[in-house]
């Protein structure tokens, strides 16, 4: 109920303020990962390394960003579980979900970290790594790989803390790091003279302390409580973590593909133009970082968004909806412009503080800025479309506003237009790579007001429904077995649910459910009557990590314990069986027919056609599946998580008959 509450202040407060409470926290957070990167550049820029420093530091990145992506895929996964996990008190899946997440990522971390020790010098030289920065970069990167036990798990349990309710906590962490990473380097650079391996070790440093604060956490968690077994992992659990954080997954491998195209792009036609493949590197993994920082501040404003879009889309209050968007908007767009205006007219104040180069370096780090970086603005409407639409449930528009810019548009732009201006005019190949991102921009920025104007124009406020009455809603019953039903489509579950309470003269639930969470936690009946039967064919485990469905489904949730609660009753659908496992009285059944059935009945009971009814069968099953998989980590119609498994082709009295008998014996 405290849950529902809170939730309804998404749909009343002012907007500026649940803006400002929640997209503060995002940013301060964002840009704190981001210096935490930049620090380096800018030490190992000033010293007597140079260019060159920065160069061998940027070849690295790529390979830092496929470390993230397990981390980050398995931490904001085991962050979205954790937040089911609250909402309907499972605090033995939550432990569960921690400490297999955290005995994952190091596994994996410890693979990565041997595979880039061993083959370091061959991974640097496939991106992009020329003579002169090979041995600095290999220095670099075995020290910092070395460290990924560290710096993975940290990545990982950073956002498990957050979700925990501690996100004051998370940030302080990852800051403690940085202020020694930013203290030690320049000691180990100026004053131990140690080069380019004292920037590594500051960073490693600073991760280590960072881990080791971020892991005292657990020895006193808000939510749940760690064991040994906690660590031992739970495979079900873990798959439900992974595909909750494939989304971030697919994201940073987005980033490496574009950092690999760049890099070996750059150094081919860098070494065949006046600057030669060094400087062309180095000027990028500069811009990375800056292009990282603006990044981080529309992704900061979107995130703390993101509650508030979900919410009151699933409340269809399409008014608040339209009102948070504009906001969001034009607050992108003041950060897009305002980094755009400081890329164009004064580009050398940001060069400058990340060292000295010779005149070249300067020439083509200006253009880098003021060509690569001219369209900036676009590339922040792009990153905050995707957000909004993953916010309301969209998954299948929030990929393509996703990927549309940096995969499908600049990718393939950066490696065919430097190869035609080279042919054209030697030398020329490299301002290819600068071209290919504002052309990307404006493709993608013409691709998302096709996606996202109709979309928004078609936002209206539907009318509020009458209201149900809780108290009659649920209604009275006597002390006795509870009867959940889950049952594949067409199987005749909610008929044969129907009957066995008519028979037994108990209370029977199906849709009753759905108007009464949605009463109570102000979503629209609709919306929440639809999440396991028309969720997207594509996507779909994104689509149930939203947070609006998840505020539908512990809304959901709560009503079905207070049904439990009230007496002997039956209830269909919604995965029951799970949110009633603790219960001593509850009788779990799974209804099931061969598909023939399944497609016979449904083309009496609606009229559709065959093949129209096997249509159905696949799609609301597979609906079904997700939904039930997104609840339980289990597998949908497992027999081994119910107490009976029927046939309904045996013919629904006689289903009714046996499962009557079961519960009252």
């Amino acid at each position: 109920m405290e849950q529902m509450n809170e939730s309804r202040r998404l749909g009343e407060e002012k907007i500026s303020k649940l803006l400002l409470k929640f997209s503060i926290p995002c940013i301060t957070g964002l840009l704190i990962s981001a210096f935490y990167n930049i620090v380096d550049q800018i030490f190992i820029g000033n010293s007597e390394l140079g260019f060159l420093g920065n160069a061998a530091t940027g070849v690295s990145f790529p390979v830092i960003c496929i470390a993230n992506a397990f981390a980050w895929c398995i931490g904001d996964g085991a962050a979205s579980f954790l937040s089911i996990c609250a909402g309907r008190k499972d605090t033995q899946s939550a432990h569960k979900c921690v400490g297999t997440g955290i005995t994952v990522s190091m596994a994996i971390s410890i693979v990565l970290a041997a595979i880039c020790v061993i083959f370091a010098e061959p991974i640097m030289m496939l991106f992009g790594a020329s003579e002169q920065t090979l041995e600095m970069a290999v220095e670099y990167f075995v020290i910092v790989s070395a460290a990924f036990p560290f710096y993975l798990v940290l990545g990982a349990i950073n956002s498990m803390i957050r979700a925990d309710g501690s996100p004051t906590f998370a940030m302080i962490g990852t800051l403690v790091g940085a202020v020694i990473n930013i203290i030690l380097d320049p000691v180990f650079i100026f004053i131990f003279k140690w080069g380019i391996a004292g920037a590594a070790w500051a960073t490693v440093i600073g991760q280590i302390v960072s881990f080791t604060v971020c892991m005292l956490y657990f020895l006193k968690p808000k939510t749940f409580k760690l064991c040994w077994k906690s660590f031992i992992p739970d495979w079900q659990i873990f798959r439900s973590t992974v595909s909750l954080g494939a989304s971030t997954f697919v994201t940073q491998l987005s980033i490496v593909v574009i950092s690999l195209v760049c890099n070996i792009t750059l150094a081919e036609y860098g070494a065949l133009s006046i600057y030669g493949p060094d400087i062309p590197i180095s000027v990028f993994s500069i811009q990375t970082k800056v292009y990282t920082i603006v990044c981080s501040i529309v992704t900061g404003i979107v995130l703390g968004a993101q509650p508030i879009f979900g919410y009151n889309y699933g409340a269809k209050r399409m008014d608040r909806v339209k009102e948070t968007y504009n906001v969001v908007l034009k607050s992108s767009l003041v950060v897009g412009i305002a980094a755009t205006l400081v890329f164009e007219l004064c580009p050398q104040v940001i060069i400058n503080i990340f060292g000295s180069g010779n005149e070249l370096y300067y020439d083509f780090a200006v253009k880098t800025f003021r060509i690569y970086l001219s369209l900036m603005t676009f590339t922040c409407l792009t990153k905050m479309t995707s957000v909004f639409f993953q916010a309301i449930g969209k998954p299948v528009k929030a990929v393509a506003a996703s990927l549309v810019r940096d995969i499908l548009c600049f990718t393939p732009i950066a490696i065919i237009l430097p190869a035609i201006l080279e042919r054209r005019e030697a030398g020329t190949g490299i301002y290819g790579i600068l071209f290919a991102a504002p052309v990307a921009d404006l493709i993608a920025l013409i691709v998302i007001i096709c996606i996202t104007v109709p979309f928004i124009r078609s936002l209206k406020n539907t009318e509020q429904e009458e209201t149900v009455e809780v108290t009659t809603a649920i209604k009275p019953s006597r002390p006795g077995v509870i009867i959940t039903i889950a049952r594949e489509h067409g199987s005749g579950g909610k008929e044969i649910g129907r009957l066995i309470a008519e028979k037994m003269n108990i209370p029977f639930y199906y849709k009753e459910m759905t108007a009464i969470a949605a009463q109570e936690s102000g979503l629209d009946k609709q919306f929440m009557s639809e999440i396991n039967s028309d969720s997207p064919n594509l996507l779909r485990e994104l689509y149930m990590s939203t947070n609006v469905v998840q505020q539908a489904v512990v809304a959901q949730e709560e009503i079905i314990r207070r049904i439990a609660e009230n007496g002997s009753c039956v209830i269909v659908g919604r995965a029951a069986d799970y949110v009633l496992r603790d219960y001593d009285n509850v009788v779990s059944v799974f209804v099931h027919a061969p598909k023939d059935f399944r497609a016979k009945r449904i083309m009496e009971v609606y009229g559709d056609g065959e093949e129209e009814a096997m249509a159905n069968i696949k799609r609301s099953d597979a609906s079904r599946s997700a939904y039930y998989r997104t609840i339980s980590s289990q597998s949908w119609g497992d027999p081994h998580h119910f107490d009976i498994c029927i046939d309904s082709s045996v013919g629904l009295e006689k289903c009714v008959d046996i499962i009557s008998a079961y519960a009252e014996s």
